[in-house]
């Protein structure tokens, strides 16, 4: 007789065999733990320091914005080396922003010095614009006063404006005569009041110039032959 044998019982294929990572159970089967961020106090206290820093100097604008004091502007055109005087000079309420602005109460300390650079109406007088001594009408210098027609001098001109003083000929002064510049860059020194001569008007012009040139300036000025042209960018 045949011993009928059973067959071997199969193991199926998705069965979980031992020893397999599904199978793990315990401390090997939980996540790696992650590590806390890590917190920077540092940053985060300069970040605060920041905002109170901030904060505080708004502060301190808003309370000295509120400060007001009383500063010198120029309310006319002041040439460079001109002096100054009282009447060029305007009080005005600025804010106290440390700025070294001449006070309203040095204006007549102001009025004895002189303007190191062309001051503009409007400008507000700081120290750095006033010298003690005027190269213009120092040594080696001469005013020479000028009485000039409409067409010898530009309508717009005024006081501390740089000029040509230029000589021009009259026309029964010989054929030989020809226009040429005495003083490439004049100051005006002041301009005068006009009058009416025989229905024309005239000017009155000072301007500043070398000692050397001033008598020939003064002589062509009473004959009539001379005439001035503006340098709008000359300071």
């Amino acid at each position: 007789m045949r011993t009928s044998e059973k067959p071997a019982s199969r193991t199926p294929l998705n069965a979980e065999r031992p020893g397999s990572a599904s199978s793990l159970s315990g401390p090997a089967s939980r996540k790696l733990p992650v590590p806390p961020r890590e917190r920077k106090p540092a940053l985060a206290a300069l970040a605060v320091l920041l905002i109170l820093g901030g904060a505080l100097a708004t502060t301190l604008l808003v309370m000295r914005s509120g400060d007001r004091v009383s500063a010198i502007v120029i309310s006319q055109q002041v040439g460079a080396g001109q002096p100054f005087t009282e009447a060029v000079m305007r009080e005005t309420q600025i804010a106290d922003t440390g700025v070294g602005y001449v006070a309203w109460a040095d204006r007549a300390l102001v009025a004895q010095n002189f303007a190191r650079v062309t001051l503009l109406p409007g400008t507000l007088l700081t120290r750095d614009m006033v010298v003690s001594a005027s190269r213009e009408l120092g040594p080696g210098k001469a005013q020479v006063g000028l009485s000039l027609k409409p067409g010898q001098m530009p309508g717009t001109l005024e006081r501390g404006d740089r000029v040509q003083v230029i000589y021009v000929p009259s026309r029964g002064g010989g054929g030989n005569a020809t226009s040429r510049v005495l003083a490439p860059n004049a100051l005006v020194h002041q301009v005068g009041g006009s009058g009416q001569t025989q229905g024309r008007t005239s000017g009155l012009v000072t301007v500043i110039v070398d000692s050397t040139i001033s008598p020939t300036v003064a002589a062509y000025a009473s004959s009539g032959e001379i005439a001035l042209a503006e340098l709008p960018g000359a300071r």
